[in-house]
């Protein structure tokens, strides 16, 4: 039997969580399940993709990611299960799964609901969770389709001197995780020590972590899905800089190399 984790944007105040796992429980009462966050804003479909985006490839193979944000998706809703790289997704039919799999999925399956329900996680895409994590195939659950809501995220712009890129999250902690990655900074330095721009600071020195700074710095470090971010150290960098979801930041190369220092 394989490992569900669950993420929506439930809260955690009232009984919806609670009758997810019931009704999981009901049908498989050995299954796993593993929460991710209940937190997700609700209908945040980009919150939900960080968040997941984040964690999902540290679950073994076979994993199956139960998603209940906006789950609904429109005025005539759908759901899909779909397969990509080792896991599996049971979701709405709300542009999560394109901006999962950047819009390649290997596989997906219309989920086929007996009859209406106000609760389609629950009721629709639990019962499709558990069957996949029980060893069943993705087409015992309903016919493949090519066709699902298709969301592009905002690009990079790389130049020869620059890059271009934006606040795509605020943790809880107040720091800002940008769409600028670790590939691009080195695809467009070529070894050139680059400085940070957003606001009216200017960062010229990577930290390995954000206490590597004097508390009360800012320190910009790439995490562990190597994004470029920007924090303080013992402060809430979102709220002390003015910074918000979609604030554009740049990194600048100068056009003589140089090694950048990192500080520990």
């Amino acid at each position: 039997m394989g490992l569900i984790t669950f993420l929506s944007d439930f809260g955690y105040r009232d009984h919806y969580v609670a009758a997810v796992k019931a009704r999981m429980l009901q049908l498989a009462p050995a299954q796993a399940v593993l929460d991710i966050s209940h937190a997700i804003e609700p209908f945040n479909i980009a919150h939900a993709v960080h968040v997941l985006q984040a964690v999902f490839r540290d679950f073994p193979l076979g994993t199956v990611h139960l998603i209940g944000v906006n789950d609904l998706g429109s005025a005539q809703p759908a759901w899909h299960a779909a397969s990509y790289e080792g896991h599996y997704f049971v979701v709405a039919d709300n542009g999560i799964l394109s901006l999962l799999t950047e819009g390649r999925p290997e596989e997906v399956v219309r989920l086929q609901a007996a009859q209406p329900t106000p609760s389609p996680t629950r009721d629709i895409l639990t019962p499709a969770a558990v069957h996949l994590a029980q060893g069943g195939q993705l087409t015992d659950l309903g016919l493949e389709t090519a066709t699902f809501r298709s969301l592009v995220n905002r690009q990079l712009r790389l130049q020869d001197h620059r890059i271009t890129g934006h606040v795509v999250h605020i943790d809880h902690y107040g720091n800002l995780i940008t769409d600028i990655t670790r590939t691009a900074v080195d695809a467009v330095g070529h070894g050139r020590a680059g400085t940070i721009h957003f606001a009216r600071e200017t960062v010229r020195e990577l930290h390995l972590h954000y206490q590597a700074a004097p508390p009360g710095d800012v320190a910009c470090i790439f995490n562990s899905q190597d994004q470029l971010c920007i924090g303080i150290n013992q402060g809430n960098a979102a709220e002390l800089l003015g910074l918000h979801f979609d604030s554009q930041i740049e990194v600048h190369f100068p056009t003589e190399v140089s090694v950048p220092e990192l500080k520990a």
